[in-house]
């Protein structure tokens, strides 16, 4: 593979991967829009829905809220920056105090009374853990100590602004009596979150601006990729996704041992190269919607990353039809006994892009699934989690095995379960096209051409 060449794999790599994020920084800000707009209240605070807390003491805690102890203050912006609500009614029918202080403070004040901390909170679906402290009656009601930094009496909303230290939040009877029964929900406020919106779709049109830039400039010159063409006319005589193999004898008995570490150098590029498929794929679907045509740079270099795919399952488990070891290159190896050729749409169903690759493709999927392996059939759930089981190997990879072990003892390859395995393979590369939206034929049900 030439340096230039290179040069173009990794810009569109690259790219891919700026343009992928890209999208995601703009799903984030345009996330950030919405819930600033449509889930806050009038006062530009995100709440919760009520919850109930209660015990037979005399106070409920939180646990220590240390904000910052190792920063500086000014990070906090004097309680400027971000803000909490509190807003409490009384579920017994005494009137409520809530008031968030120092935690030293607190404590001082809770010293020798009974009341419990909160230790676990699970919001959905809603439950609280407490550690009780024992104890006996406060001294003084609540209100009239002086430590508190924000408090209120009667259900009204509590307002705080965080600031540096490790603070306490408190619910108390306002006269100090027990039990403790209240219904409380609590809202956040960030002041910059506006800001940080505008930021992050900024950053994101611009970062996707420079990875479509990679990407073209990467794509541009593809022009060599042409050489491919004169393949096309006998693809259509088929399906027009041309995937062939030829058995590569003789094959060495125990090569196939270690096959699978030779590869890995493919395997590294390969995970790179199908990424950036991935991300293309999605680029070529809004060209498709919207042009009727499927970008031909992206197509080219998708049909390079199938035929590097062709190259190495053919040579490793996929196949082991050859000892041959496959070239690093997107461009076509006539000569190298596995070869796919698609030919280049001209126009594509705009209309057909919507559905095929998921609502479409469903049967072919299943029965790839059955040649490749890796498909879901069952699981059960448990310790709060869904564990699921997945068949690993598929059809492919056991008849390759077998002709392995025939390979090994006899030095010959299985004809007939080659041109089985290489049926299978066809069939799974043409279901792969059709999904990437490379073709609007639909994939036959059949191993042969």
């Amino acid at each position: 593979m030439t340096g230039r060449r290179v040069a173009r794999i990794v810009m569109v790599v690259f790219g891919a991967i700026a343009v992928l994020f890209a999208l995601s920084l703009l799903a984030g800000g345009a996330a950030l829009v919405w819930a600033q707009n449509d889930k806050t209240n009038s006062d530009g605070f995100f709440t919760t829905h009520p919850h109930h807390f209660e015990n037979s003491s005399y106070a409920i805690t939180s646990q220590k809220l240390d904000l910052g102890t190792g920063v500086p203050g000014w990070i906090f912006g004097a309680g400027r920056y971000a803000k909490i609500s509190i807003h409490a009614t009384s579920a017994n029918g005494k009137p409520i105090f809530v008031g968030i202080g120092r935690s030293d403070d607190v404590n001082r004040y809770l010293s020798g009374a009974a009341y419990d901390r909160v230790t676990d909170l699970e919001v959905d679906p809603f439950s609280v853990e407490y550690e009780h402290h024992a104890g006996s009656a406060p001294v003084t009601p609540p209100g009239k100590q002086r430590f508190w930094v924000a408090s209120g009496t009667g259900g009204e909303t509590v307002v705080w602004g965080l600031r540096k230290g490790t603070w306490s939040v408190v619910a108390m009877n306002a006269d100090a009596s027990s039990p403790v029964a209240v219904d409380a929900s609590f809202g956040a406020k960030v002041s910059f979150l506006g800001w940080i919106a505008a930021g992050v779709l900024i950053f994101g049109a611009l970062l996707l601006v420079g990875g479509g830039l990679l990407v073209y400039l990467g794509l541009r010159k593809s022009a060599p990729l042409e050489a491919a063409e004169p393949a096309a006319p006998s693809a259509v005589r088929g399906y027009p996704v041309a995937v062939e193999g030829r058995l590569d004898e003789p094959l060495s008995r125990w090569l196939w041992l270690v096959k699978w570490l030779l590869a890995i150098p493919h395997y590294f590029v390969l995970a790179i190269l199908w990424f950036a498929f991935f991300v293309l794929t999605v680029i070529a679907f809004f060209g498709i919607l919207f042009t009727g045509r499927y970008p031909r740079g992206i197509f080219e270099f998708n049909v390079g990353v199938l035929r590097w795919t062709w190259r190495v399952g053919f040579y490793s488990y996929s196949a082991l039809a050859t000892d041959r070891y496959p070239p690093f290159t997107l461009d076509p190896v006539p000569d190298y006994p596995a070869t796919l050729e698609i030919p280049y749409p001209e126009r594509l169903s705009r209309g057909l892009v919507l559905v095929k690759w998921w609502l479409l493709a469903i049967p072919q999927y299943l029965v790839v699934s059955v040649f490749v392996g890796g498909w879901y059939f069952g699981g059960f759930w448990a310790r709060g989690a869904w564990n699921a089981h997945y068949f690993g190997g598929g059809l492919i990879l056991l008849l390759v095995l077998i002709s392995a072990v025939a390979l090994l003892f006899t030095g010959r390859y299985l004809r007939d379960v080659f041109e089985f395995v290489v049926g299978m393979n066809r069939w799974a590369f043409r279901v792969v096209a059709y999904a990437a939206l490379m073709r609007d034929e639909y994939p036959p049900f059949r191993l042969g051409r």
